[in-house]
């Protein structure tokens, strides 16, 4: 009798980890603090605690844990060895993830540093970064 690997519906298991993240921020949006009917970007959400919880801090500790989920269901879904770029150093996605969000930290200090807020130029050279690094890397 031949042994066969289990058959994983994928449409389904993305289809969950995507409603799963969908639902954690939509609760985010709903528990953001509000002031005259819109959301109040920079008060806390949880008042009088002991950290500045406020929605943009939230909504980036999101975009990294849906970065981790995807990564992870690309990692079991499309198995891959690492390859040499440019560093001469074996990568995974992983590890190219790792490189970009290490790098897109250094090149918003920079930014402050140099030209000081906003960062919405910053965040855009980061996602040029993230590019490249993921496709040279």
């Amino acid at each position: 009798m031949k042994m066969t690997a289990p058959r994983r519906n994928w449409t389904a298991i993305t289809l969950t980890a995507a409603g799963i993240m969908g639902a954690a921020l939509a609760a985010l949006l709903i528990a953001a603090p509000k002031k005259d009917g819109a959301i109040d970007w920079f008060a806390p959400m949880i008042p009088g605690g002991w950290m500045a919880w406020t929605l943009p801090i939230a909504l980036f500790f999101w975009v990294i844990a849906s970065l981790l989920v995807t990564m992870t269901l690309l990692a079991i879904r499309y198995p891959e060895t690492p390859r040499l770029g440019v560093l001469r150093i074996e990568t995974t996605r992983g590890d190219r993830l790792f490189i970009s969000l290490l790098g897109s930290g250094f090149i918003h200090l920079i930014w402050l540093f140099f030209a000081g807020p906003p960062l919405w130029g910053a965040t855009a050279l980061c996602l040029v970064f993230a590019a490249a690094v993921f496709r040279w890397v």
